[in-house]
């Protein structure tokens, strides 16, 4: 997925960035407790 390289590297798990890219592609919202996935420019709900 190219939308998930060109995410930027804020964290060490290159998962959390296929779950922000995959979010924008489907318009989603990410809901969840990760500290670091909001850093992202994308929708989050903390929970």
């Amino acid at each position: 997925m190219r939308e998930a390289g060109r995410l930027p590297s804020l964290n060490r798990n290159p998962f959390d960035r296929i779950l922000v890219a995959q979010a924008q592609i489907e318009g989603m919202t990410i809901a969840t407790r990760d500290k670091w996935i909001p850093r992202y420019d994308h929708a989050v709900m903390a929970v």
